[in-house]
């Protein structure tokens, strides 16, 4: 900006173009409005977003998002100093990427396409955490919120979902360190790099990334990081991974993972027949809800159905597990069977999903079926690569992750617990300084601990950040579990196995 604009005696320095617009008198008035007409801040370069508006509203003047205001970049030199690093979503591991970008002073924004942080987290609120909070706080988040005198709750206390986001994810969003650089209601729909598209090479790596959002405004960053998770993208209910014949047209009587059936949807299973299909943990909350409901609701009915000739796996190491309330919710999952408080129905791959008068009917590939009044499809999740179609991407062809951290999280191979430590060489693309960190990372491998994608995004940052020697230095601390794997499985935790 020139100083030519400045009047004398009046300060020409005034932070960011969002300060500029709230303090009339902190600028010159003609410097003032050349800084907010350039969207940047008026003391000297400014390490901002390019925000570019909605071609409808470009001919004109267009609200754009205020650009974030950067701190200097002062750790290995690693990033330019000008465009920030864009974080794709605002859930656990999303707001732990942008707490270690603070830390490495280099410039961030991140995306959340909800209305308030934790978007996902909060749709499985009234479900409990089966790590105690020791394994579910970043350890960048917690300096951050300690400095601000935060009152960190007990380490082995078990939190629900509803309590990560509200003690912990709304607090941390809230600081000064990570507030202004959070944009909420900004759902990401495609990213690419600035003037090229997925096939041209010259000088590639050199350019921006430019992020498009729904409303088609497109902000130019210097690298991505997608956190945005795997929640809004659920397997369907059929076994082969299609959805069933007949699925989308009974959809208002199936409901995906983690309904709350002692809550806000217990009027739709009390007194009624519920087969959940899926043999993993998000199953196991389910059931035991149900079984918790069907005390004091009579008439209420369980059926279980798995694909697999067996339920084994779905009950884990129970008394073998090192978090014990895993391991109870595989216990209890094993009684309720025991019991026979529901009724398990194993091979039952689901081919066609029929909806009648008496309610709904699941066919399977074999000719068996099942009715009742409403179907939970408790079946996985898997993640949605659309949004980076113009980047050049190397995906495992089974897991849907990278190649290289396939064999590291394969569920046929491996639990939770014996995940090896992985970070940015591991999760890296043929497009550089793209990474698809957190659940998305795992495609769909339900084996994903938070703690793991924590470490995850401190080696991503720390090799943005030019730091090689900690971005290698890749440490994990990972509960051992009884079993925790199985193709055809979720959990609970926004679609992780292990939270």
């Amino acid at each position: 900006m020139s100083s030519d604009a400045s009047t004398p005696g009046q300060d020409p320095c005034c932070g960011t173009a969002e300060q500029a617009t709230q303090a009339d008198a902190c600028c010159a008035p003609a410097a003032k409005e050349e800084a907010i007409a350039a969207g940047a801040g008026c003391c000297g370069p400014a390490a901002t977003a390019a925000v570019l508006p909605a071609p409808a509203a470009r001919s004109a003047t267009a609200a754009v998002l205020p650009a974030p205001g950067g701190r200097p970049v002062t750790a290995g030199g690693g990033r330019d100093g000008g465009l920030p690093v864009v974080v794709v979503g605002a859930g656990p591991v999303g707001l732990a990427a942008a707490a270690h970008l603070h830390e490495r002073g280099i410039p961030f924004l991140v995306l959340e396409a909800g209305d308030r942080v934790g978007a996902s987290v909060r749709q499985w609120a009234h479900v409990g955490l089966f790590s105690p909070w020791r394994y579910d706080i970043d350890a960048a988040a917690r300096r951050l919120l300690d400095a601000a005198g935060w009152a960190a709750p007990d380490d082995e206390d078990l939190p629900t979902g509803g309590q990560l986001a509200e003690a912990y994810l709304e607090p941390l969003a809230k600081l000064p360190a990570i507030a202004p650089h959070l944009r909420l209601g900004a759902r990401v729909t495609a990213m690419s790099r600035l003037g090229a598209d997925r096939v041209r090479t010259a000088g590639r790596a050199g350019l921006p990334f430019v992020v498009r959002l729904a409303d088609g405004t497109e902000i130019t960053a210097s690298a991505v990081i997608d956190a945005s998770g795997t929640w809004r993208t659920p397997n369907p209910l059929g076994a082969d991974g299609l959805p069933a014949h007949g699925e989308p047209e009974a959809a208002a009587l199936i409901g995906h993972a983690l309904p709350d059936v002692l809550g806000a949807d217990r009027d739709a299973h009390a007194g009624r027949h519920t087969i959940v299909v899926g043999a993993g943990h998000s199953a196991a909350n389910t059931l035991l809800d149900l079984a918790r409901l069907a005390e004091t609701e009579p008439g209420t009915r369980i059926t279980w159905a798995v694909r697999g000739g067996s339920a084994q796996r779905a009950f884990g190491g129970e008394d073998a597990d090192e978090l014990p309330a895993r391991g109870a919710l595989g216990s209890g999952l094993h009684a309720l069977v025991d019991t026979g408080k529901l009724t398990l129905v194993t091979g039952f791959g689901v081919h066609t999903v029929r909806r009648d008068d008496d309610g709904i009917t699941l066919v399977a590939a074999d000719g068996r079926t099942l009715t009742a009044d409403r179907v939970v499809a408790a079946t996985g999740f898997r993640p949605d690569h659309g949004i980076a179609g113009e980047l050049r991407l190397d995906l495992d062809p089974v897991l849907g992750c990278t190649r290289t951290l396939a064999p590291l999280i394969d569920p046929n191979e491996h639990s939770c617990g014996t995940v090896r430590p992985h970070g940015h060489r591991e999760l890296g693309q043929p497009e550089p300084d793209y990474y698809a960190a957190g659940m998305k990372s795992y495609g769909r491998a339900p084996t994903f601990l938070m703690a793991t994608g924590y470490e995850q995004v401190r080696s991503i940052v720390a090799a943005l950040a030019g730091d090689l020697a900690a971005a290698d230095d890749v440490r994990l601390d990972l509960p051992e579990t009884g079993v925790c794997s199985s193709g055809v499985t979720t959990a609970s935790s926004g679609g992780g196995c292990c939270a």
